[in-house]
């Protein structure tokens, strides 16, 4: 019996949405326009990332009753989409903080371990007919690929304007972490990476 064989109707759907989000994502970041600034790239980078966890989020509330994971859920929207906004009004003063050829080359390695890693770990989560741990085992990697994002374009020269944006996103990302782990372990979530 393969994977599809044993997920009912629901399931199916939600993964059938989930899989065509996280490829937008996908195309999104890795197609992403760089150039000489580690602070822009990070932002055109970090925008389909953002953009993801909303529509997983959304997709999943069409799906679920569990008040606490909904609950999770519309915070990672509001603070996505919020930080969406910000990214955005600080791509223009960032993208003028260039960066040298040495730091580019080696930011840029690191960004495609990071993404390459957090693709793979989105969509080889377990899954199954629970759409909560399936959501949650989803959203986690999409979480901590963001740290680590946030982490790597740290270590260099970056636009001013963009460290609080940084800070803002690690500390998000542990706190929507480590809520959903509680609820993982609520619902004795199968095969969680803790």
């Amino acid at each position: 019996m393969n994977k599809n064989d044993r997920l009912n109707c629901r399931t199916k759907d939600y993964m059938a949405s989930f899989g065509c989000i996280l490829k937008d994502m996908i195309c999104g970041m890795c197609e992403a326009d760089m150039d000489d600034s580690i602070s822009g790239n990070f932002i055109r980078q970090m925008i389909p990332h953002h953009r993801a966890a909303i529509e997983m989020s959304e997709n999943f509330l069409k799906y679920t009753d569990n008040e606490k994971l909904a609950c999770i859920a519309q915070n990672i929207i509001a603070d996505q989409t919020r930080g969406i906004e910000n990214l955005r009004k600080a791509l223009c003063c960032c993208s003028s903080v260039t960066n040298c050829c040495k730091d580019l080359c080696e930011y840029k390695c690191r960004m495609n371990c990071i993404m390459k890693s957090m693709f793979k770990d989105m969509n080889c989560a377990y899954v199954d007919n629970s759409i909560e741990c399936n959501f949650i085992r989803q959203m986690i990697p999409l979480a901590q690929g963001g740290i680590m994002m946030a982490k790597a374009a740290m270590c260099y020269c970056i636009c001013d304007e963009l460290k609080p944006i940084l800070e803002s996103i690690i500390t998000g990302q542990e706190k929507a972490i480590a809520e959903m782990k509680c609820v993982a372990e609520c619902l004795n979530c199968k095969c969680m990476c803790m």
